[in-house]
């Protein structure tokens, strides 16, 4: 069985629409597993397809599991920048937004004040536009990314004095 480049980007975008989170591709020659990034996967695989040729097998979806938030524990600071102040970072790789829309004002800005639950940005991953949500209350002392800039796991987005 023959794996051109196009097949395998039709496979990913398919795979990332879907709500398939691991694909297994077998065959005498290779065997090629995608799994969707931070996906859980079930323990037993269903078959989908076999016979002669190349098999096919397909993890159910994982478990209904609510999301972590983005800041379990407070992390420490930057050096240099205070010990008193909360790092927001990014939950995913993405594309961080300050605003729902580019004609819409940002979420917020130096200087504001937030509360827990407030969304504070949007991370896009996969065509997803993700809400991140404050779990501190307190001023918004820096923004670290600017508007639009791709954002990597981890990453601190955004410094906090708690209230």
């Amino acid at each position: 069985m023959e794996l051109s480049v196009t097949d395998l980007r039709d496979l990913v975008a398919a795979l990332s629409q879907s709500d398939i989170v691991e694909l297994t591709l077998k065959s005498s020659d290779f065997e090629l597993t995608l799994r969707k990034p931070g996906a859980m996967v079930a323990v037993a695989a269903a078959p989908v397809a076999s016979g002669a040729g190349p098999e096919l097998v397909v993890s159910a979806p994982p478990p209904v599991v609510e999301p972590t938030p983005a800041l379990t524990t407070p992390p420490v600071a930057p050096p240099g920048k205070g010990s008193d102040l909360i790092a927001i970072n990014s939950p995913m790789v993405g594309t961080f937004y300050r605003s729902p829309a580019p004609e819409e004002p940002p979420f917020v800005g130096v200087g504001d004040r937030i509360s827990t639950g407030q969304t504070v940005c949007i991370i896009e991953a996969m065509k997803l536009m993700n809400e991140l949500e404050a779990e501190v209350s307190g001023e918004i002392v820096e923004i670290l990314v600017e508007n639009s800039q791709p954002v990597e796991f981890g990453q601190t987005l955004m410094l906090v004095r708690p209230a």
